[in-house]
């Protein structure tokens, strides 16, 4: 049986296999049933889903963090920030936390206008669609001190580039700093 991986929009993407121009087998997944589908994952790699629902086949990344690091940076945006909507992902050595592109609690209320026109449906329906761009991120910068800095996405200039805040123990930069993730106070970090 193929293998096929659902997206949190719901897609279906099945795993295919090609070859490359040394003919090395690659893996890659589409939204197309055509060719030749993988019925098995190879060995040392995962599916992986980014914060946009596109999905890969990537090798299985080393564990930097606990589950617990993880989740102070979840919870501290839950619980702190003003965001209500959040994407938490791991890239190599950093947690990063994505923001939606769209302000979804502003077309809820556009499109619940519409006579018969359900929120909850309609939040859904955008939760489809919404994209998410990284804003701030907390990398390790010590393994065994397990120092951290912290880092915000500056928009300063003609490229996007993150901008160095802090260095700490992870769990009082979160605290400090997921505190500004959507309000006007996270641009004038610095």
């Amino acid at each position: 049986m193929a293998i096929v991986h659902i997206n949190r929009k719901g897609d279906s993407y099945y795993l295919h296999q090609g070859v490359t121009k040394k003919g090395n087998p690659k893996y890659y997944f589409s939204l197309s049933e055509e060719g030749t589908l993988v019925d098995a994952i190879p060995e040392g790699y995962e599916i992986y889903e980014n914060p946009n629902a596109q999905v890969f086949l990537r090798r299985i990344p080393e564990r930097v963090f606990t589950e617990e690091e993880i989740d102070i940076v979840r919870n501290s945006v839950k619980d702190l920030s003003a965001l209500k909507d959040f994407k938490i992902d791991v890239k190599k050595n950093a947690i990063v936390v994505f923001e939606p592109n769209q302000n979804i609690d502003s077309l809820v209320k556009t499109f619940s206008a519409f006579p018969g026109q359900n929120r909850a449906e309609i939040r859904k329906m955008l939760d489809w669609t919404v994209t998410y761009s990284p804003t701030m991120r907390f990398v390790l910068e010590d393994a065994v001190e397990r120092e951290f800095s912290v880092q915000r996405m500056s928009y300063i200039g003609p490229d996007p580039d993150w901008l160095f805040l802090n260095i700490g123990d992870l769990e009082s930069l979160a605290k400090e700093y997921c505190f500004h993730l959507g309000r006007e106070s996270f641009y004038y970090l610095n």
